[in-house]
């Protein structure tokens, strides 16, 4: 039976639900490997454990007349075999009486599919963790009583629209101009809506250390990285376009915020090929670039135009079947100024107690394109590479680079069909 709890969709979550297809579709994985083979009905226990903790996750999204909005459904998750691609559909016509998102095993790995309106890559990786953390205790009785994660969130904490909490009507970007038009990786794309996921493995200590020796952070290092990568397949006719790598933004690193629901923004860092530039000069580039879009101030009004958008009465008043094809299109002609997008999620932790039972862990996003996430765990840095084109130069020259600088790469990659 439905209960009288429900929830207005956050602006970001508006987006995903507007522009969602068969190759992207607006969803993300998350992935425990464990060092035991995964017995289904405790991870159906431990999912059900987890979900009384995040309740704000059982819902069903519902169209209104001006906006959609989450309604709480007493609908048991699914928990089952994986037996489809990672990032499946999972919000759409044909997704009818089914929570949005699932939770599939295979042999001793445990993943979590979520579509992106419910929440974003942190938010999930918190789910997740609740999950393993059940599971082991199910798996081990009596062994973990004592373990829990450290929180001060609140249940209301946890459910808060966050980008309507902390808006403020001063301090705004200057008006945008149009987007340009930045270099984007030509050629067929796999076919039937398909896209390949590629999991790339590495020791934290080395890629952090070649980072650190070409003078930057590891995300400014891997942008420049990927620059290169994507401007040594670039047609001459294309050298004036800017390479451009659009990077998430965690914000809950900026405001006093615990939602479980999205709440991130995105930054842009663009170069132009105009001349030759060394690995180390445009890992310095990116971070300095980088850096300036981070500032608190800048976070605050990139926010905030974003938001105010939202607070205008004629937008408000907009029929919600008239605001998805055109939030539609804005998204698509945004997506145009954008090459390729790097997600990290950051070092992922787990309490001591667990960490003998834990191999690692993985992430991946949906795109259209090319869209790699990042994270940590131990000693392993994971790069899960989502990706839609036949041609896989790019990524080659991506990985290639990393094994000519003596890092210890390895690869895993999901099969194609024709």
């Amino acid at each position: 039976m439905p209960s009288d709890k429900w929830y207005r969709v956050d602006n970001v979550a508006k987006v995903f639900l507007a522009s969602y297809n068969k190759r992207d579709t607006r969803s993300f994985r998350v992935s425990a490997t464990l060092k035991e083979e995964i017995e289904p009905e405790l991870l159906d226990i431990a999912v059900k454990r987890a979900l009384e903790l995040r309740p704000q996750y059982q819902v069903l999204i519902h169209q209104g007349l001006f906006w959609h909005y989450m309604d709480h459904e007493d609908i048991e998750p699914c928990v089952c075999e994986e037996n489809e691609r990672p990032c499946p559909m999972l919000y759409g016509p044909e997704i009818k009486g089914r929570l949005h998102f699932k939770v599939s095993y295979h042999y001793n790995r445990i993943n979590l599919e979520m579509f992106h309106a419910l929440s974003d890559g942190n938010g999930g990786v918190d789910f997740l963790k609740l999950i393993v953390l059940n599971y082991l205790a199910q798996a081990h009785p009596g062994k973990f009583n004592n373990v829990s994660f450290k929180s001060d969130a609140t249940a209301m904490g946890l459910e808060e629209n966050s980008f309507d909490q902390f808006y403020e009507k001063g301090g705004l970007l200057p008006k945008a101009s149009a987007v340009k038009k930045a270099y984007r990786i030509r050629g067929l794309k796999l076919p039937n809506n398909q896209l390949q996921f590629f999991e790339v493995h590495m020791p934290v200590k080395d890629i952090l250390k070649l980072a650190k020796d070409n003078g930057s952070t590891l995300t400014s290092f891997l942008c420049a990285r990927l620059m290169l990568a994507l401007k040594r397949d670039m047609p001459l006719l294309q050298k004036n376009r800017p390479v451009t790598i659009s990077m998430p933004v965690n914000l809950r690193n900026f405001y006093d915020s615990s939602t479980s629901r999205n709440f991130f923004n995105s930054v842009y860092v663009s170069h132009v090929f105009s001349e030759e530039i060394s690995l180390e000069a445009l890992s310095k580039e990116c971070d300095k670039k980088l850096k300036e879009e981070l500032t608190p101030e800048m976070i605050a009004k990139r926010m905030n135009n974003y938001e105010k958008i939202e607070r205008l009465l004629f937008v408000r008043m907009v029929p919600l079947f008239i605001k998805n094809p055109v939030v539609a299109l804005s998204s698509a002609i945004e997506s145009r100024g954008v090459s390729a997008i790097i997600s990290n999620l950051g070092r992922i932790s787990m309490p001591e107690e667990l960490k003998p039972y834990i191999e690692g862990f993985a992430a991946y996003c949906s795109t259209s394109s090319f869209f790699i996430t990042c994270a940590s765990y131990e000693d392993d840095f994971v790069m899960g590479i989502a990706y839609a084109y036949r041609n896989t130069a790019v990524i080659r020259n991506f990985l290639t680079a990393f094994a000519q600088d003596g890092i210890d790469v390895t690869l895993y990659a999901t099969d194609i069909t024709e």
